[in-house]
């Protein structure tokens, strides 16, 4: 995800932070040293609510941590691989393949809401044990405040709506029921838009009614709205290319620029000439070296043009999506995220057969849609 930091590593996958997090987590210690505190706890000294605020969002942080590691984990005992885990202001995200059978989808999918309630069970004992044997009202307002959070996020993730984890578990339900896995993304999907318009819809009733937390309820609600509408995009484009191989689709013959040109002569003498907005480069000895986008050389300032060539803006070979003529379409676009992006170079061995865009895809798909109807 475009703006995060790697933090550190649980059992070897990766761990990373959006730079939202921080600012989140400062806003929860602020409304937990500042209200709640001070309401379940008063006449105590301003910087002890303040210590405490930041141990209670520390400690979240930490609970998001453990919801994000039960999914990377248990995709990794099923065989599933992991790229990473992703902490950011709505909640978190983990990168991996796909699961290949409706139980592996549905045991990662509920893995992550299982750790948040029994997290959030622990906290609430906690709570419970230290006011019953100390009555240390501070802690066990922390406490209690992380596991109401934790119960909180176990049982919102459950609501059966793309991308939330109940929309995993709908979609791996369905897809065990009916063997479509196409079919049940779809499902979930629409399951989402709905859901999301509905907390749109009681979130801003909520502000209107001067619940201020309504308008945060509101945002999540269009974010789960038009993910789940991505998501049942990607489902019938996924109906579209099944069994579909990329020498189907790819454009061929290729039109290429060299990459030993400077920017100006290149704009000049290649760009003008084409209509295409990505263009693959070769080298001296005609070996496919990279691609360059048109914006990207339009975007060098003009005082270095003469001095600034095209592979030096271009993304080199190792950075591209590469794949063979005769492999399956969709298997090719799992892996963009984790290879690179499109275009998809189509390589026979060392030669350049062909090239695959969005606008190869969209046609793909178009296609489809048209045949259904």
């Amino acid at each position: 995800m475009n703006g995060s930091v790697r933090i550190g590593s649980v059992r070897g996958v990766a761990l990373r932070t959006h730079w939202s997090v921080p600012l989140l987590m400062l806003l929860f210690a602020y409304g937990l040293g500042s209200r709640t505190l001070p309401a379940y706890a008063p006449g105590r000294a301003a910087a002890v609510y303040a210590v405490a605020g930041v141990a209670g969002g520390l400690l979240l942080l930490m609970s998001l941590v453990v919801h994000e590691a039960a999914h990377a984990l248990t995709a990794r005992r099923a065989g599933i691989p992991v790229q990473d885990m992703t902490l950011w202001a709505l909640g978190g995200m983990t990168r991996m393949d796909r699961p290949a059978t409706a139980r592996a989808a549905f045991a990662v999918a509920v893995s992550g809401p299982l750790a948040s309630l029994v997290v959030g069970g622990a906290g609430l004992g906690a709570a419970a044990g230290v006011e019953a044997a100390l009555g240390w009202r501070i802690p066990v307002a922390v406490l209690g405040w992380l596991g109401g959070m934790n119960v909180l996020l176990g049982v919102f993730n459950l609501l059966p709506a793309a991308p939330l984890d109940g929309g995993r578990v709908l979609e791996a339900a369905m897809w065990w029921r009916t063997g479509d896995r196409d079919r049940a993304q779809r499902a979930a999907g629409r399951s989402g838009q709905i859901v999301g318009m509905v907390l749109v819809a009681v979130g801003w009733l909520a502000f209107l009614r001067g619940v201020g937390g309504g308008l945060w309820l509101a945002v999540i609600g269009l974010f789960i709205a038009f993910t789940a509408a991505a998501e049942r995009r990607r489902a019938e484009l996924g109906a579209a290319l099944r069994g579909v191989r990329v020498a189907e689709v790819m454009t061929a013959p290729v039109v290429t620029g060299p990459d030993w040109l400077t920017v100006d002569r290149f704009l000049s003498d290649v760009a003008v000439h084409v209509r295409h907005s990505v263009l693959p480069l070769v080298d001296f000895e005609g070996r496919p070296s990279g691609v360059v986008q048109l914006r990207r050389l339009a975007a060098v300032p003009s005082g270095r043009r003469e001095t600034v060539r095209v592979r030096d803006v271009a993304a080199p070979l190792s950075r591209c999506t590469l794949a063979a003529p005769d492999e399956l379409l969709d298997s090719v676009l799992d892996r963009l995220g984790s290879e690179g992006g499109l275009p998809v170079l189509v390589m026979d061995g060392s030669r350049l057969d062909g090239i695959i865009t969005a606008h190869d895809i969209g046609r793909l798909a178009q296609q489809h849609s048209m045949a259904e109807h």
